[in-house]
């Protein structure tokens, strides 16, 4: 049985200002979910509050995996749950190679109860597993020996978040606007290694504004975040729509959440 991501009637303030107003959506192993929507609209509010961001306040409303309530729980306790968050800004660690970063990650999923230094997956099972991985998603060997993100390009940084979740596995991976800045070519190349690693027992919740990264990860539902909270789903033909017309025809059909989504805005430029 596929494991299920439910989110019920989620209510997020970040400081004194709510942001999410009541999101509710169920994500299945398997299944991948486009979320799109203007700016101020919530949607990287949403996947920060999903992976357990301290600065991103649940007031109300619940967020469980397999009925088990996970909205107390920190983020490396949702992680070992099976959560991937892809940063839209990934940060960059100088002095800590690619590989010792992923190592230390993968140790700590796969042994949660293992003591500082102690229990990391053996350096030869882990260079085997790390090398098949980055052949198959076309990756040179040589970038797990450089220092996490430092002096790499948008497209590199974005690959090694990809890498991250083949070596992790996760049950739920949600990539907030991972096509950020990054040119056709390097785009592709990501949109590429995440349709390798989508499957049955990986569901995917894709935030974009753009049609680009769905090219090769065509979704089964496409929600759209206006206002803090979900006010239509379809299937990939709404995010094609979306992408040719913007949210004009959105916000006239959804003129309450329009409002809230500008005061939004208004709030958070202030």
């Amino acid at each position: 049985m596929s494991s299920l991501l439910k989110i019920t009637d989620l209510h997020v303030s970040v400081g004194e200002t709510p942001i999410l107003k009541g999101v509710n959506m169920e994500i299945r192993q398997g299944e991948v979910h486009a979320l799109m929507g203007p700016n101020g609209s919530g949607k990287s509010t949403l996947a920060y509050a999903l992976a357990g961001h301290p600065n991103y306040f649940v007031t109300s409303g619940s967020i469980d995996i397999d009925g088990v309530e996970i909205t107390e729980l920190g983020a490396d306790e949702r992680a070992r749950l099976g959560m991937f968050l892809a940063f839209q800004y990934p940060v960059v660690i100088p002095g800590v190679k690619v590989a010792d970063f992923i190592r230390h990650a993968v140790s700590n999923i796969r042994n949660p109860d293992r003591k500082e230094g102690e229990g990391l997956v053996p350096m030869r099972e882990f260079r085997r597993e790390i090398r098949e991985r980055m052949e198959a998603l076309n990756m040179d060997t040589e970038f797990a020996r450089r220092y996490l993100n430092d002096g790499f390009s948008g497209g590199e940084k974005k690959r090694m978040e990809i890498l991250q979740m083949a070596m992790l596995q996760p049950r739920f991976a949600i990539l907030d606007e991972t096509d950020s800045g990054l040119d056709s070519d390097a785009v592709r190349v990501v949109s590429e290694g995440l349709a390798r690693l989508s499957g049955p027992q990986m569901g995917v919740l894709i935030i974009t504004h753009h049609e680009r990264l769905l090219e090769f990860n065509r979704p089964q539902f496409t929600h759209v975040m206006l206002g803090g909270r979900i006010v239509e789903t379809g299937d990939a033909s709404l995010a094609h729509e979306l992408h040719a017309n913007g949210y004009a025809t959105v916000r006239e059909r959804h003129p309450e959440a329009a409002a809230d989504n500008a005061q939004t805005v208004a709030a958070v430029t202030t």
